[in-house]
C-alpha cells in the first residue's frame, strides 16, 4: 500500500480516517486560511483543503495526501472557530433555532492525480437560551471546532436532526474520501 499522510492537526480528522483501517502518517501544513473576498463557503473549503494538499506534497512527492478542511456557512457568511466566548455566543446566536450548512473540502493528492470535492450537511440546531449557552461554553468543548461546537460530544443534545454525512460534520466525508482514495487507486 502507498504511503499515506493525513495532512491536518485535528484529532477528529485522525480518530476518522483511523475507522477506515488505514495506516497513515499525520502532517500539518501551515498555510494562509484567510477567506478571499466574495470566496463562498464551499469555495473556501475547497480552495484551503488543496492548499494544504499541495503544502505536504512539496514535503512528500510520492505519498499519497489527504487534506480536508471543514466550515459552517449561515446565510452565505463562513463560521471558523472562536475566537472568544463572545464570538462563539454570537454563532450560537446565528445557529440557534435553526438550520445551518457544514461544508467539508476534501483533496486527495498523489503523485500524478489530484482530485477535491466539496460535501455539504444540513444541521438543525434547537434554539439556545443564555443559560445554555453558558453551560455549553463552561464545558471548553466549542475551543477549536468550527461553529464553536462538537456534534460528536456533548453538542449533540442541542441537534434534533442533520441532513447528510455525519462523519462531514465531525471534520471528514468518509463515504467521499474513500470514494477519492479509490480513484487514486489508495485502496484495493
Amino acid at each position: 500500500m502507498a504511503h499515506i499522510i493525513l495532512a491536518s492537526s485535528s484529532p477528529r480528522r485522525r480518530e476518522l480516517l483511523a475507522q477506515l483501517g488505514l495506516e497513515f502518517d499525520i502532517l500539518s501544513p501551515d498555510i494562509d486560511e484567510s477567506v478571499q473576498a466574495g470566496e463562498s463557503v464551499a469555495a473556501y473549503v475547497e480552495r484551503l483543503a488543496r492548499a494544504k494538499a499541495d503544502a505536504v506534497a512539496t514535503q512528500y512527492p510520492d505519498a499519497i495526501i489527504i487534506a480536508a478542511d471543514t466550515s459552517l456557512g449561515v446565510d452565505g457568511e463562513i463560521l471558523g472557530k472562536p475566537e472568544s466566548k463572545q464570538h462563539a455566543f454570537a454563532m450560537w446566536r446565528r445557529i440557534s433555532g435553526r438550520q445551518h450548512d457544514v461544508y467539508s473540502g476534501v483533496c486527495i493528492l498523489s503523485k500524478n492525480e489530484k482530485y477535491s470535492i466539496v460535501v455539504r450537511t444540513q444541521v438543525h440546531f434547537q434554539a439556545l437560551s443564555l443559560d445554555d449557552m453558558e453551560c455549553y461554553w463552561a464545558t471548553g468543548e466549542p475551543i477549536g471546532k468550527a461553529g464553536a461546537y462538537a456534534i460528536q460530544g456533548i453538542a449533540a443534545r442541542y441537534i434534533p436532526k442533520i441532513e447528510g454525512s455525519y462523519s462531514n460534520v465531525v471534520g471528514l466525508p468518509l463515504y467521499e474520501t474513500v470514494q477519492l482514495l479509490q480513484t487514486v487507486k489508495a485502496l484495493n
